[in-house]
């Protein structure tokens, strides 16, 4: 298990993202949360197994088809274990 914080920037507020990284989550088998940010990135934090976090960034730099991805920024991080994901105001 590994834990990663994601920054995405770009057009990524106003698109679904955030419903949109809930559902890819749920498809990848991870765990974690999804925030906008007040100076208009979406922040994630998400755990899981290697491949899936690897499959989920891959997704996380596309986005859904209204996003514009821009850049996306990772460090790895202690696990909290997450029992689900889920998306935060």
């Amino acid at each position: 298990m590994k834990h990663l914080n994601i920054r995405v920037s770009g057009k990524v507020q106003g698109v679904f993202f955030r419903a949109s990284t809930k559902e890819q989550a749920a498809i990848f088998g991870v765990k974690g949360f999804v925030r906008n940010e007040s100076n208009g990135d979406v922040y994630i934090e998400a755990e899981g197994e290697e491949k899936q976090l690897q499959e989920f960034l891959k997704w996380c730099e596309r986005g859904p088809n209204r996003a514009s991805v821009d850049k996306v920024e990772l460090e790895e991080g202690p696990l909290k274990d997450f029992t689900y994901f889920e998306v935060r105001r």
